[in-house]
């Protein structure tokens, strides 16, 4: 039986391609008119990981109303919510996800995204839904996806589908409010069960095509929905054929991965045999420093010289980099990025990267409201905000 909030694919495939022949006939008009640019705001703020899972039954903690209050007083305006599209559908759990699976969105499940989203609106952020796992592609094993959305027109239409599920119901809601962040961290894998499997490059006309598609079916609903792509190479690289789609841009703030992520499992394959991460000075056999900072963020400063909005989607520490390390490192970083109009959204508030909970050994936390916070990294936080 289908549920209430699926549109049969048929209906879907319909409308979506009708639509996308209406676009051609006016000569992309939903482009042309920001052809090149498409200015955002410097939103900082947070990743918020309530449906980071694709298993319900390994949640992340719930975040608090409070969290929200928290970032307000502090000055923050903005969150980011990456999805993992099995965590909104109903499937059979005992077995794979099937093609037809994917379609089967929950009504249910949607409105407790919904619940996250009104709280973020109700205290004053911008909220962009993110597929952090989308039908077809996600950079984090541990799921079994059916085909591939960047080989597979199969997949490809079912990602159009979710997203312009997700534009439908913000229909109403203005782009000052919520963006689209098409999907997390796009790369071409040879693997996707398998945690460490080889990364490349996605070819850019390929990219094009994934989120030319996407983006026609969320403006199909509304030509005014704020959409933003991350950049190729696990968001590292700008993308320049996606640069006349007249759609943000949403770049990392790991780099270098020696510092972000010192002894993460998920990356480093043998982590006791890592040098210590120093800023600036040597780990291993490179030398690291604020001017390779500068090297490795001027693409993405140029395209907000052109015109074209950047943010960063995701950024911060694993609570195994010497607090000391991370610290002098961050601040270049988050120099860097708001000095030069690009903000930023640490992964994540309270948790391994955040700033509240991040269980690190060698902090001194302040008791606040029943969590641990590192008070030295909020400091540094207000500090930059007030740099912008």
């Amino acid at each position: 039986m289908k549920n209430r909030v699926e549109q049969s694919r048929r209906e879907f495939l319909i409308t979506t391609s009708m639509a996308a022949a209406g676009l051609g006939l006016v000569g992309t008009s939903v482009f042309a008119k920001s052809e090149i640019r498409v200015t955002i705001p410097q939103w900082n703020g947070f990743n918020l990981l309530d449906f980071f899972s694709p298993d319900p039954a390994n949640p992340r903690p719930p975040t608090k109303e409070d969290y929200f209050l928290w970032m307000q007083d502090w000055g923050f305006d903005f969150v980011r919510i990456p999805m993992a599209y099995p965590a909104y559908v109903e499937f059979d759990r005992s077995r794979d996800i099937t093609p037809d699976e994917v379609y089967n969105i929950s009504e249910e499940k949607v409105e407790k995204v919904e619940e996250l989203v009104a709280l973020a609106h109700k205290y004053n952020m911008h909220v962009s839904l993110n597929l952090h796992r989308a039908p077809g592609y996600c950079i984090n094993a541990g799921f079994a996806e059916p085909y591939n959305l960047w080989l597979d027109e199969e997949a490809q239409q079912a990602f159009n589908y979710h997203w312009q599920f997700w534009a439908k119901r913000y229909r109403n809601t203005s782009p000052d409010k919520i963006s689209f962040d098409l999907v997390n961290e796009p790369a071409m894998r040879e693997d996707m069960n398998d945690q460490h499997s080889p990364v490349s490059s996605i070819p850019g006309d390929v990219y094009r095509k994934v989120a030319k598609g996407a983006t026609e079916a969320i403006r199909s609903v509304n030509p005014d929905h704020l959409v933003i792509a991350g950049g190729n190479d696990v968001g590292t690289t700008v993308v320049p054929e996606l640069l006349d789609l007249g759609i943000a841009k949403s770049n990392r703030g790991y780099y270098p991965a020696q510092i972000s992520h010192h002894r993460a499992p998920w990356v480093f394959e043998d982590i006791d045999a890592l040098p210590e991460p120093k800023w600036p000075g040597t780990v291993g056999d490179r030398y690291f420093n604020r001017e390779m900072l500068e090297e490795h963020y001027a693409p993405w400063i140029d395209l907000v010289n052109q015109g074209i909005g950047v943010h960063c989607g995701e950024t911060g520490c694993f609570n195994r980099t010497p607090h000391k390390v991370f610290l002098a490192w961050f601040e270049d970083t988050l120099d860097i990025l708001t000095s030069n109009g690009i903000g930023y959204a640490m992964w994540e508030f309270s948790g391994s990267f955040g700033v509240l909970n991040s269980n690190r050994k060698d902090v001194e936390y302040e008791e606040w409201y029943g969590h641990k916070l590192d008070r030295k990294l909020l400091d540094l936080l207000i500090r930059m905000q007030k740099r912008k």
